[in-house]
């Protein structure tokens, strides 16, 4: 059973995929330090400094007005937070977005290089069928 399990993961599917989840692990990282640190900001200035995380609605409890969702949550209050919900759902359009063009862009990477690759050189012409039949049709009248 350890020999079919070293087999197992010793085939190139099982390395590629690992290689593709750390690859992954890697690249959510970039592209959240990019919707975070540089597209968020340029959106909160779009749209006047409004932040939808801290957006939210009492269900039950006292809450003084003005506080934010955690102070809310710390409080014991049982709250209704859309504003997190409409954040998460902003990132994963964002991130969806950029990994689109990244994905775009390496795809038009490839095309241009299978476009620049040199079409093999095609053989030289032979006889056709009706080269070879007129030659056969000669020699059969000899």
């Amino acid at each position: 059973m350890l020999k079919e399990f070293r087999d197992f993961i010793a085939k190139g599917n099982v390395m590629d995929l690992a290689v593709g989840i750390i690859i992954g692990a890697a690249f959510t990282a970039i592209v959240s330090s990019l919707v975070s640190d540089l597209i968020n900001p340029i959106i909160g200035l779009i749209l006047g400094g409004v932040d939808f995380t801290n957006m939210y609605v009492v269900l039950k409890g006292t809450v003084p007005p003005g506080v934010g969702l955690q102070a809310a949550r710390d409080a014991g209050a049982a709250v209704f937070a859309y504003g997190s919900f409409i954040t998460a759902v902003i990132n994963f359009l964002i991130i969806a977005f950029v990994v689109f063009l990244l994905a775009k862009a390496v795809n038009t990477m490839k095309e241009k290089a299978l476009r620049k690759t040199p079409p093999a050189p095609t053989p030289p012409p032979g006889p056709t069928e009706l080269d070879v039949l007129k030659e056969i049709l000669i020699a059969v009248k000899k």
